[in-house]
């Protein structure tokens, strides 16, 4: 099995999203409390990730990593754990409910903002790794996902991608 998914109070899905007519992944869980000072996100509610046993990794390579997600207009978040060259694990965390970019040692934090409808989140790990830890990037090792989101699909490539070309040949085809 690839993917693990982790489902406490909520629940993952296989539906057809109305705006595509496509079959998508729904992850809904109760991940977020508030308290009047904070947000707290609660890891363990209701996410998947890749690879599923933990001892292993992706070995991903190709330095773009790309999500395309719809917003729910409910919090969401996504962690990504690269090797770099030094050997050392990092982690980059965005969620669209934190406002600034933390960088410690072996995390990244940073907010992420979501349009209306669906989104395609490029995310460039070579250039991230570089500017968070001056340090290059060799790896993608684990992606995980949490809830309240739907997600399409996700791949990784060599440069970044725009989708809005794949409708102009499709229009030209015609």
């Amino acid at each position: 099995m690839l993917w693990e998914a982790r489902v406490r109070n909520g629940h993952i899905k296989r539906i057809t999203d109305s705006d595509i007519q496509s079959l998508v992944l729904e992850l809904i869980g109760t991940n977020v409390r508030f308290d009047k000072l904070h947000v707290i996100l609660k890891f363990s509610s209701t996410y998947i990730t890749c690879p599923a046993d933990p001892s292993k990794t992706l070995g991903i390579k190709l330095p773009f990593l790309v999500l395309i997600v719809k917003n729910l207009k409910k919090y969401f978040t996504f962690e990504i754990m690269v090797l770099d060259d030094k050997g050392i694990r990092r982690r980059f965390r965005a969620s669209n409910y934190q406002s600034t970019t933390r960088v410690k040692p072996f995390i990244c934090t940073m907010p992420m903002r979501l349009d209306e409808g669906w989104n395609q989140i490029q995310f460039n790990m070579a250039d991230f790794t570089k500017r968070a830890y001056g340090t290059n990037f060799v790896e993608i090792m684990r992606i995980q996902v949490s809830a309240l989101v739907l997600v399409k699909f996700e791949y990784s490539s060599y440069a970044a991608c725009d989708f809005s070309l794949c409708k102009i040949i499709e229009q030209d085809k015609l």
